[in-house]
């Protein structure tokens, strides 16, 4: 009998580099499992695309202001979920983001200087999840206002990941991790026996690890600026921004959010970013089953309540 092992492949989806990983005696079979899970986060990639003309996502965006459009029930569901969420954070979590053009705001090497406060305002105009209409009987998403975008960047890599060890489980897995750059799920046990130990990244050194924590059947998700980020003025900006102002957040350099669903996780970590540090936490405490771990401009660490970290 062989003893068990963590086999592990990585492949670069939904634009990400995700890693999968399984603990089995047999690596044939642990690799069948695995591409079985990369299968379903192509599945999800197609659905939710804004690079393809005929996702779904993207028949929305251009009947918006025009008319509704009927989607899968997977779709309409995400939305739903999404608008929920919406709700929760007042707004700071909000799909219909991607109204912000990308002349606004581009995080690469080119920008060096903050948009003009006014042109952001007029923008962010169009950023409203309430101009989201759902019709449940016909399965039709219609976006009120011309112009208005939706995009899933904020909940789709956890949405993949949760979807992905739903079918590595169904296929008989026990025990494994997907990880979405940074966003996982991670659930049954270690090969020792012994739970998952996560490494969470050290804002100023992304290389490096801050703190670990020790997890089975959760998931976790950290937003922060140490990815993708421009530098105006020796200051640096997050490629959070903020929907209300269509400006970047500061004064949070990480969240990392702990849950049980990686989609959640995923979906509350640049809401608690965009809310600040009091704010965040309060929200977080108020609910079941979620902690968060902040780490401000000056590197000082807070954490909701219920949570420990060493």
């Amino acid at each position: 009998m062989h003893p068990k092992q963590v086999f592990k492949v990585r492949a670069k989806l939904m634009g990400n580099q995700f890693e999968l990983s399984v603990v089995a005696v047999n690596e044939d079979w642990a690799i069948q499992r695995i591409d079985a899970g990369i299968a379903e986060i192509k599945r999800i990639e197609k659905l939710l695309t804004t690079f393809d003309e005929g996702s779904e996502t993207n028949l929305i965006n251009r009947n918006a202001g025009l008319e509704p459009v009927k989607v899968s029930e997977e779709t309409f569901q995400l939305i739903e979920r999404s608008l929920k969420i919406s709700g929760l954070t007042q707004g700071a979590f909000d799909i219909t983001y991607g109204s912000i053009d990308k002349s606004l705001w581009n995080f690469d090497t080119t920008m060096n200087a903050l948009p003009d406060k006014e042109t952001a305002r007029q923008m962010v105009k169009l950023i409203n999840y309430r101009n989201i209409m759902l019709d449940k009987e016909a399965g039709t998403v219609f976006l009120k206002e011309k112009g208005t975008r939706i995009g899933f960047g904020g909940i789709g890599k956890g949405y993949a990941a949760e979807m992905a060890k739903k079918v590595m489980v169904e296929q008989g897995v026990e025990s494994g991790i997907v990880n979405a750059s940074g966003d996982l799920t991670a659930w049954g046990l270690q090969p020792d026996g012994e739970e998952w130990t996560i490494g969470i990244a050290d804002p100023n050194n992304s290389g490096q690890v801050f703190s670990f924590i020790k997890i089975t059947g959760l998931a976790v998700a950290t937003s922060g600026n140490y990815e993708k980020y421009i530098v105006v003025d020796g200051k640096k900006y997050s490629h959070t921004i903020n929907p209300r102002t269509g400006l970047p957040v500061t004064g949070i350099k990480s969240v990392t959010i702990i849950t049980k669903n990686a989609e959640i996780a995923d979906a509350m970590a640049t809401p608690v970013t965009i809310m600040g540090i009091k704010a965040g936490l309060g929200m977080i405490n108020q609910i079941k089953d979620i902690e968060a771990i902040i780490v401000d401009d000056h590197d000082k660490v807070y954490t909701s309540a219920n949570i420990h970290i060493h």
